[in-house]
């Protein structure tokens, strides 16, 4: 049997939901001869002792404790602001290390992390979990293959049902960096092409102290892909109907439709219609749990040699300047041009 031993970082929402899932890694990898093993600290030591008591991990006192402890893989959970200092100590241990999106709160600050990576030939996977979702992994076959045609019309949805504590997004960078950058990056990781400009507004109906944050609580982003193809991403803090994330892609030959099941948050206006009659999806991580799942097994694999890296560091970077360019036009108004190449 050999032994995977995963360090994880920050046991906060998000964090508690990997620990789960590297946890029950084991019941898909013992049958394979692999076992995993979870080590985890956090500055909240009390919560994360008793994390690490009710999966059976170990807790560890600090960061530096974790990774002189012997690890083959080290996971971030913590927030943003962080993730540049703990992905470059993860480099340093010379390990693979996952960490959750973005790689840093904005484009500059990220550049220089990628410089470090590549200098020191770090192996690093970013979290944009929708890459592993069954619904996006068959639009992509089915674009790629010809069965779409050519593209006319993307349109991105991503509605949460409740906004986060307003403590969270006046350090979020946005609801385009916080939420709908997932949208941007499944766009480029879809259709393999570049988003090259970005025409974005919004508003702000609900909680005032949204806005006096410095945020908005709905918006909406016009996109031009570098062949010319447009699309719409939108995005909401306040879907009543439930959490609601859908892609619909329109071609020349057929269109298909992610996240169009019986828990769709929506209902038909039409009579006689009773579709969706499912209970929708309340929060991201009912929606794509299972999509979570696969993604850390899918680090586990990268450690172990058996596939590519599904989502590099500068895959997100080009998500994040996306980003970056539209909380730029909702600021200023205007379109903004978005810089393809990663390292300009």
């Amino acid at each position: 049997m050999k032994d995977v031993i995963l360090g994880l970082v920050g046991v906060g929402r998000i964090g508690v939901m990997h620990a789960n899932n590297i946890a029950a890694l084991n019941e898909v990898l013992n049958p394979q001869g692999i076992r995993v093993r979870l080590r985890l600290t956090d500055v909240a030591e009390e919560h994360a002792r008793t994390v690490a008591a009710g999966l059976g991990a170990d807790f560890l006192p600090s960061v530096q404790a974790l990774l002189a402890s012997g690890l083959d893989g080290l996971v971030i959970a913590t927030g943003t602001g962080t993730h540049p200092e703990l992905i470059r100590a993860g480099v340093d241990a010379g390990i693979p290390v996952f960490c959750e999106k973005p790689v840093a709160l904005n484009v500059a600050d990220a550049r220089p992390v990628l410089d470090y990576i590549r200098d020191r030939q770090g192996v690093v996977q970013i979290g944009h979990q929708r890459r592993f979702d069954a619904g996006y992994l068959e639009a992509r076959r089915a674009y790629q293959a010809g069965e779409l045609g050519w593209i006319h019309s993307l349109r991105a949805v991503t509605c949460d049902m409740t906004p986060p504590p307003v403590e969270f997004l006046a350090s979020s960078g946005g609801l385009f960096r916080d939420c709908s950058v997932h949208d941007f990056d499944i766009l480029r990781w879809l259709t393999g092409r570049e988003i090259v400009e970005v025409y974005a507004k919004g508003s702000n109906n609900g909680d005032p102290a949204i806005g006096e944050a410095g945020d908005v609580d709905t918006a909406l982003a016009l996109v031009t892909f570098d062949d010319g193809t447009v699309g719409t991403v939108s995005a909401t803090r306040y879907n009543g109907a439930g959490h609601d994330v859908r892609l619909e892609i329109q071609g020349s030959r057929a269109s298909l439709m992610v996240g169009l099941d019986d828990k769709t948050a929506l209902a038909s206006a039409e009579s006689g219609v009773t579709f969706p009659a499912g209970q929708p999806h309340l929060t991201f991580a009912e929606r794509f749990e299972s999509a979570y799942r696969s993604e850390m097994a899918a680090f586990v694999e990268l450690i172990l040699g058996r596939r590519d890296n599904p989502c590099t560091p500068e895959d997100a970077v080009a998500a994040s300047r996306v980003a970056d360019a539209a909380q730029e036009s909702l600021a200023t108004g205007v379109p903004v041009r978005v810089a393809v190449s990663v390292a300009s």
